[in-house]
């Protein structure tokens, strides 16, 4: 059996069929759409039910669907969030950068439809933003510096990334402090000694690193790291799956990769 504008085959009954999650992706042709369709493949409870690239009809990949996995650009995103408000479409997005006013757009459709918005679907991800937020509560910022690093891959467009942006949130949020005024973008020139208050916040790029991000605690004597590597973008699109299958019957609502998770 093949999904509608699906590259993928797949030999499974007519009634085990029937109960498979369809699921529409997304920029199929991209390196987390082809990933992710792989993940959905081998669930077995999901099933390719559509896909989508850019200048292809959105509406009708979305009538073989019933939840949308999204990783393209965030320029995508109003389109996506008007045709899946159309069809009572849950989505499932991974996509990062976006503007305020396109958040905007995220929050206010998710008041007639679910939404899962994360930065990372990694479970490993998701336990690093849970030790983050614990050690900033223990590891104050009297005592100790904090700073951040994050590598990807040459081709990724936005920096910070998103995963190094939630943990930037997550720090702001336990240490009273602002992104805007708080945190240090790299650092250039004579620019005197580090600020009380200040996090650092360093970005890198080259090869085809898939995801790096460590979250440093560092005092007179000692230093304390919390480092995620990740070698596979399957990781991510795996746990897109798993908040698709988690999300489908839920309210309407923005529910994060700690929800699907049950972290909080």
């Amino acid at each position: 059996m093949k999904g509608k504008n699906s590259h993928f085959h797949f030999h499974r009954t007519a009634p085990t069929y029937a109960r498979m999650l369809p699921i529409l992706i997304t920029g199929k042709s991209g390196r987390m759409g082809l990933a992710v369709a792989e993940a959905t493949v081998v669930n077995l409870e999901t099933i390719v039910g559509s896909t989508h690239d850019a200048g292809e009809n959105l509406d009708a990949a979305m009538e073989f669907a019933k939840c949308v996995i999204d990783f393209t650009v965030h320029h995508f995103t109003t389109e996506l969030i008007e045709a899946a408000l159309r069809h009572r479409m849950p989505i499932v997005m991974g996509t990062t950068g976006h503007t305020d006013a396109e958040l905007e757009v995220i929050h206010a459709a998710s008041r007639e439809i679910p939404i899962v918005h994360a930065p990372n679907f990694s479970v490993g991800v998701n336990t690093l933003f849970w030790l983050t937020q614990q050690a900033a509560r223990i590891l104050t910022q009297d005592a100790f510096d904090i700073e951040v690093t994050e590598m990807h891959h040459r081709h990724k467009i936005d920096a910070p990334s998103g995963t190094a942006r939630r943990l930037l949130e997550i720090l702001n949020e336990e240490t009273g402090t602002s992104y805007v005024d708080d945190v240090a973008h790299g650092r250039f020139g004579n620019i005197g000694p580090r600020k009380p208050l200040e996090i650092g916040m360093h970005t890198l790029r080259g090869g085809d690193v898939v995801g790096d991000h460590t979250v440093m605690f560092a005092a007179d004597g000692e230093r304390v790291e919390l480092t995620h590597k990740a070698s596979s973008r399957m990781t991510f699109a795996s746990g897109a799956v798993r908040a698709a299958l988690w999300l489908v019957d839920k309210p309407p609502g923005l529910y994060d990769m700690q929800d699907v998770l049950k972290l909080k």
